[in-house]
């Protein structure tokens, strides 16, 4: 009797927890606390957080072949899930800024500097070129682009590089207004511009069909993401798919983002996170976001002495692809300046913009060392 007492406890996670474990228990609940307690994006960092803590309990085996997430885990393996966040994303997007405003997609370019300035950066420390495109993509802080692209060219490294893509996601109000107030004058945060002008249905139609045969013409590996954005984008604005358009901005994509958060979460176990290696890419990633930030402020800055101060350089920093946190962060900063400024849908052009120019960056990086 003894004996099967003693058998059943041994057997019992408790004996089996280990301090890394842990650790990795205590992150995982500092990220669902930050995404309850602060609102730090928490549609991702709670599944994010909840898949981390439940892969670092022992005895679950539920990352080993045959458990039930190793089974979730392969739509994130082979490229399932975030195209078709990209799907979603598309048709909760109205892409008329950008329309209206092309030259703003100059800005979403700009800002994807980060990702490849990054990427030597790697270079240098001694990560491998996959290990570095990886980690350069965070700079576009775009979450499923991220995570795309490490499952095909790192994907040991997809729980480290999915936490700090997305935990940058959820701190852009944080991270991107002293970069912004830095580089710009206070001059330069009052300019006003003008009313975009209205963009016709026949135009918001032609859009997405022009820009996916241009895009996957140019980057074929981009295809599946652009691709997907773009669909999602016509069936919003065809008119005549109302209820895919619903389906794909709610029901779609929120099943969608509990199983990639769940699941790169639990990619993110004590023996794969806790390393050094860990430590450099958190900082990288922060280095590439800082950059893509600055990028878009310097080319608006830019922008802005060209026209004469009829562009507000603020709307540079939204060429990062966090869609729409990053417009809102150039429309709040902007009326510290001047409470009667609206850049917001001036800064929706970069920040749509951005999501285009992080999937082709990832194309590019795909096509060249995939």
């Amino acid at each position: 009797m003894v004996s099967k007492w003693i058998q059943f406890v041994n057997a019992t996670g408790f004996v089996n927890i280990t301090w890394p474990s842990l650790v990795m228990i205590g992150i995982a609940i500092l990220l669902i606390y930050l995404a309850v307690k602060k609102n730090y994006e928490p549609l991702l960092l709670i599944p994010i957080g909840f898949g981390m803590l439940l892969v670092n309990l022992p005895l679950t085996g539920l990352m080993e072949e045959g458990g039930f997430l190793f089974h979730l885990y392969q739509g994130v393996k082979l490229g399932v899930y975030p195209p078709l966040i990209f799907l979603g994303v598309g048709a909760l997007t109205d892409f008329g800024p950008l329309i209206a405003n092309p030259s703003s997609m100059l800005l979403g370019a700009a800002a994807q500097i980060g990702i490849f300035a990054t990427f030597l950066g790697a270079i240098k420390m001694g990560f491998t070129l996959p290990e570095a495109a990886s980690i350069g993509i965070i700079g576009g802080a775009d979450g499923p682009t991220a995570i795309f692209l490490t499952s095909k060219l790192a994907p040991h490294l997809l729980g480290p590089v999915a936490v700090a893509a997305y935990s940058y996601m959820a701190l852009v109000p944080i991270i991107q207004p002293p970069i912004m107030k830095a580089l710009t004058s206070s001059r330069e945060r009052r300019v006003a511009m003008e009313q975009l002008r209205e963009v016709s249905k026949r135009e918001k139609i032609i859009f997405p069909i022009v820009v996916t045969a241009l895009s996957v013409l140019l980057v074929p590996s981009a295809s599946a993401l652009i691709g997907c954005l773009m669909l999602g984008n016509l069936i919003r604005e065809s008119g005549v798919t109302e209820r895919l358009s619903k389906t794909a901005q709610n029901e779609l994509i929120n099943i969608v983002t509990i199983f990639i958060g769940f699941t790169v979460g639990a990619t993110a176990s004590s023996e794969t996170f806790l390393r050094v290696d860990t430590i450099s890419i958190i900082i990288l990633g922060l280095v590439a976001f800082s950059v893509s930030t600055a990028g878009g402020v310097l080319l608006g800055k830019l922008m802005c002495a060209v026209t004469g101060g009829r562009v507000n350089p603020l709307i540079g920093a939204a060429g990062v692809s966090a869609v729409p946190m990053a417009a809102r962060v150039a429309q709040k900063v902007g009326q510290e300046a001047d409470p009667g400024n609206f850049l917001l849908m001036h800064a929706m052009g970069p920040n749509v913009a951005g999501v285009i120019g992080s999937a082709l960056a990832a194309g590019v990086l795909l096509s060249v060392l995939g």
